[in-house]
């Protein structure tokens, strides 16, 4: 599929060559930018009968404490690696209404909100999750790459009867050093005793995206968007 590039202060777009009728908003992770994952769109060789939008919208900068403070953009701030410990659920929350509205940007452009999908890598994934899985209204889809679950003790009680059987995927590296697989396999365990379908997949990498698993992505997308828009959930 070819796109044409449109680049904005707060995000970078790929519009197909027609009218879109979905959208993929694909958040990148700590320090990066929306630029970050705008070559994959191409990588995945999407039909251009799909006619997808890809926004990659970039998180503004904020202090990030495991960082020393330093300034990068995040979608929330970092306190620990331990995922017993604090979370910044301000940053977190506040994040998730940014993608909320980005959902509503496209919904006043005509698309409807079963033909989006919400992704993202690292924090960008943790923000996915906790958009798409609380969003009020049924989404397409919901893929979390190299990430876990923020905000674990209150999904149950949040989660959008909407979305309860919201297709996810899930990725992650096996040698992945930043967040460890076992952050990612116990997020699944934990989506999936909650009653969510979990497509996992783990690959022998580290904390990066590999051509098999954009294979899979590819095929995944495929599956989510190939139905006609207004047909409602698979």
């Amino acid at each position: 599929m070819r796109y044409s590039l449109q680049e904005t202060a707060d995000r970078v777009t790929l519009n197909p060559a027609t009218a879109a009728s979905a959208a993929v908003i694909w958040l990148h992770g700590l320090g990066a930018d929306g630029h970050d994952f705008v070559p994959i769109a191409e990588e995945l060789g999407l039909p251009e009968t799909l006619s997808v939008r890809f926004i990659f919208p970039h998180a503004r900068p904020r202090p990030v404490t495991l960082n020393n403070g330093y300034v990068m953009r995040a979608w929330y701030d970092i306190k620990s690696l331990d995922r017993n410990g604090m979370e910044d659920e301000a940053g977190i929350r506040e994040s998730a209404d940014v993608v909320g509205k980005l959902i509503e940007e496209q919904v006043a452009a005509g698309i409807a909100t079963d033909r989006i999908v919400i992704a993202g890598f690292s924090q960008g994934g943790v923000i996915t999750l906790q958009t798409a899985l609380r969003y009020p209204r049924r989404l397409a889809g919901a893929m979390a790459l190299s990430t876990y679950l923020p905000l674990r003790n209150t999904l149950a009680a949040e989660g959008s009867a909407a979305n309860r059987d919201l297709p996810i995927l899930m990725c992650h590296g096996s040698h992945d050093p930043v967040l460890p697989i076992t952050l990612g396999s116990d997020s699944r365990d934990l989506l999936q005793q909650l009653g969510y379908h979990v497509e996992w997949h783990s690959y022998p990498m580290a904390h990066q995206v590999c051509l098999e698993e954009i294979n899979v992505i590819s095929a995944w997308l495929q599956a989510r968007l190939a139905a006609p828009a207004g047909a409602g959930p698979e």
